[in-house]
């Protein structure tokens, strides 16, 4: 397990970032998705806790294969997922991130929201006070962007706001901004795999880090679309991007309702949280492989189906998916 707290600070209000945020998701998933890949809305309902209230529920699925790499492609399921459950009581909320292939592995994201330049050290003490981790400012205007994800429109540095007139964003901005407010996160990821724990874990973090970032960014940089907005009208819009989303991506679910009727704490096993942040599916630039890099001649991409006349040999990966494969090599891809 890997614990760090992530300090995001916004030049917005925490009642203001209610609804940037709930906007930001919608506009943001709808963006990254694409035929048969992207975030599909299972349920987006309102969801009652006996200890933190009314709030809203949300389940998603990201659809993510084609980002695999060949050989992992080779043994997950076509339709290849990770499950986000999300319970929102702003401005405190949780998430959560599991995948049903890789029982093992679980991100889990708690969220609290204040009127700060991220100066709480205690925001966290009834959750993880005597928790060992690693504070991390990440820094909305001045952090670096992985180069996929830039775009000038979205560069805070030379940002500014036509409605609220904030921005351009200094170096040290957050010691001078007012209004301010900070997106304090403690970020839990489990990959309970030896040999592997610390590597996936640290490389999860890596890309949780550039989620957050670039999530921040544009819910400021979107300013100007939806300051103006209340409640009820977020609401519509993120029905209707959902739906969309859902129809882009390839997938035909009944009409999504958000309904007015709370759900009962009892429908549902699972932690009191909130909205999700965007998930990003690509990898983080530091471990992207080169594309120059010569392939391997012997590791096919093609799966060849054995010859019954030939001699078949049996082995076993460390997961339990069993391959066959013929005694003398398959010949090299063309």
């Amino acid at each position: 397990m890997l614990l760090k707290e992530y300090r995001i600070c916004m030049p917005l209000t925490v009642e203001e970032y209610r609804i940037g945020q709930l906007y930001m998701i919608s506009k943001h998933s709808h963006e990254q998705s694409d035929r048969g890949e992207g975030v599909e809305v299972v349920q987006n309902e309102p969801y009652e806790d006996p200890a933190h209230g009314k709030g809203q529920f949300t389940e998603k699925r990201v659809y993510l294969n084609s980002k695999l790499p060949s050989w992992a492609r080779a043994v997950v399921p076509k339709i290849f997922y990770v499950t986000e459950k999300a319970w929102n009581y702003y401005p405190y909320t949780i998430t959560e991130y599991t995948c049903s292939f890789l029982p093992k592995f679980s991100i889990h994201i708690e969220t609290k929201y204040e009127d700060n330049k991220g100066s709480n050290d205690h925001i966290f003490d009834s959750e993880a006070k005597d928790l060992e981790r690693e504070v991390c400012f990440v820094d909305i205007a001045y952090d670096e962007v992985p180069d996929r994800y830039y775009k000038e429109s979205e560069d805070l540095r030379y940002f500014k706001s036509e409605k609220t007139s904030r921005g351009l964003l200094p170096e040290g901005w957050r010691d001078t901004q007012q209004p301010i407010m900070c997106s304090y996160k403690l970020v839990t990821v489990k990959f309970e795999v030896w040999g592997l724990q610390t590597r996936v874990e640290q490389f999860v973090h890596k890309v949780v880090r550039d989620v957050l970032l670039l999530g921040h960014r544009q819910a400021f940089a979107w300013v100007d679309e939806w300051i103006d907005m209340t409640m009820d009208e977020v609401r519509e819009f993120e029905r209707a991007i959902q739906e969309a989303t859902n129809k882009k991506i390839g997938i035909f679910p009944p009409a999504i309702s958000i309904s007015e009727t709370a759900l009962p704490s009892s429908t549902r096993s699972a932690p009191n949280s909130a909205p999700s942040t965007p998930l990003s599916t690509e990898a983080p630039e530091f471990l992207s492989v080169p594309k120059d890099r010569p392939r391997k001649k012997s590791a096919p991409e093609t799966l060849t189906l054995p010859d019954p006349a030939q001699k078949e040999t049996l082995f076993r990966l460390p997961w339990s998916y069993t391959f066959r494969t013929h005694s003398t090599p398959p010949p090299p891809p063309e």
